[in-house]
């Protein structure tokens, strides 16, 4: 028999049986109100935990910014201010990180020391490569610079490059209990511009210099390395014994650190490279009576200036202890070029960027491409990140940042005039530098 079109599948399902008695009725009925009383009660749990989820959504914000522009040292600062308890759990894991911060700084001091006592020439002393056209008319005489003396190594920095060889096997230590690496090569972020081609925003960059490639380690995103540090059971007590090692090798060689890095010699030799590791992340050699001892303790501000570069994205997720337990994710991502593509999947539902815009960096290089400033560099990323529709609706902010490093960097004597012609003949200090960089802001109409 034919089914009519007009008949609904679902009402006949649920439609009383034929010849249904009325016990059997009542029985139904109940049933049925028992099942919508729990369904009611379903549907009433899954509107207050939507409303629950929407009130405590957990704040998604960006960190962006170039390499070395302060992305990791501006969220460790955001964990000390309002995440305490947290920060306190993980110190002890930053004592191996700084250890080898200050293990890499005499190790980098070592190899200059090698290269100059073996009679490698400098960069700058090397002879010039001969151009001259001969049916060129010839150039008018010029004076010639006024030769450097070489510098003078003793016995004594033999002897400081001899005892302080077992830092090498340790460097290797601590980078293995990190799970660093070392395979990625990077130009020093100290490594300035020099002022016979200063550039204008927005014109050509200067000339590629060719300048000795140095390696940097780093981590991946994926490894949890402080919860490494903090293994259980055998792990555990085999990475104490490596840890008391280190710390027993770092402590036995702290005069020699010291004494390579106050002498003379050396700084003479690295004045003459331009390299100036006072100004870099992770630089501890001034402190090398506090740190180098066998009951260091990290402080909070050691923390904020350890090294340990990250590639990939990271996620922090931090709850406010003080604002009534709200959660904020953090996303600490690459600023290299090569990392910037990871960046977009992230701006459709974050909630906030912010921007780091390192201000000191007027005389460095791009680490990725020499022949860029990196002041230049971050204020086309800069105007890239404002322009991208993705972020019509997020909030973004601006942070002006290493004002200290800037405020060293003028008082050494470096003129942003000689790098950024556009600065023209302002005063050559902090505050003017300050205002002019917040032109930044001009091309962010969503900057507050």
């Amino acid at each position: 028999m034919g089914r009519s079109i007009d008949e609904d599948p679902l009402s006949l399902a649920i439609a009383p049986p034929p010849n249904e008695t009325a016990e059997e009725r009542e029985v139904r009925l109940k049933t049925e109100a028992d099942a919508r009383k729990v369904s009611d009660k379903i549907d009433e749990q899954l509107r207050a935990e939507k409303a629950a989820l929407k009130k405590k959504r957990p704040i998604k914000v960006l960190l962006l910014g170039q390499s070395e522009s302060g992305k990791s040292t501006t969220l460790k600062n955001f964990q000390i201010a309002y995440a305490a308890d947290a920060w306190a759990a993980e110190r002890a894991a930053w004592r191996a990180v700084i250890q080898l911060n200050l293990v890499r700084n005499v190790n980098t001091i070592l190899d200059m020391l090698a290269e100059e006592m073996s009679g490698s020439p400098l960069p700058s002393e090397a002879e010039p490569e001969d151009t001259e056209d001969d049916e060129a008319p010839a150039p008018p005489p010029r004076a010639l610079p006024a030769p450097t003396s070489p510098l003078q190594f003793t016995e004594k920095h033999a002897l400081l490059k001899l005892r302080l060889a077992p830092l090498r096997r340790i460097q290797k230590d601590l980078e293995d209990r990190i799970g660093a690496s070392s395979g990625e090569e990077t130009f020093s972020p100290s490594t300035p511009v020099t002022s016979a081609a200063p550039f204008d925003f927005g014109g050509s960059p200067p000339p590629e210099l060719p300048k000795k490639r140095h390696q940097e380690f780093f981590i991946r995103s994926t490894q949890s390395w402080k919860a490494d540090l903090a293994a259980n059971g055998l792990a555990k007590k085999n990475r104490a014994a490596q840890d008391r090692e280190a710390t027993e090798i770092v402590a036995g060689c702290a005069d020699d650190m010291d004494a390579v890095w106050r002498d003379a010699t050396v700084q003479e030799m690295l004045r003459r490279r331009g390299v100036r590791m006072e100004l870099t992340g992770g630089f501890f050699l001034a402190e090398v009576a506090r740190i180098a001892t066998r009951d260091y303790e990290p402080s909070d501000d050691d923390i904020v200036r350890a090294r340990l570069r990250t590639l990939g994205v990271q996620e922090y997720k931090i709850k406010f202890e003080k604002q009534n337990g709200s959660e904020w994710y953090f996303y600490d991502v690459g600023g290299s070029r090569t990392q910037r593509m990871a960046w977009y999947p992230y701006f459709d539902d974050c909630d906030a960027i912010i921007f780091l815009a390192p201000i000191n960096c007027f005389d460095e290089r791009l680490a990725e491409d020499p022949r860029v400033n990196r002041l230049e560099d971050t204020y086309r990323l800069w105007k890239s990140v404002c322009a991208s529709k993705l972020l019509a609706k997020t909030q973004i902010i601006l942070f002006l940042n290493k004002c200290d490093l800037l405020d060293k960097k003028l008082k050494n004597g470096v003129r942003v005039k000689d790098h950024i012609h556009t600065f023209g003949d302002r005063p050559n200090n902090v505050e003017t530098v300050q205002r002019c960089a917040s032109g930044f802001a001009e091309h962010g109409v969503r900057c507050v």
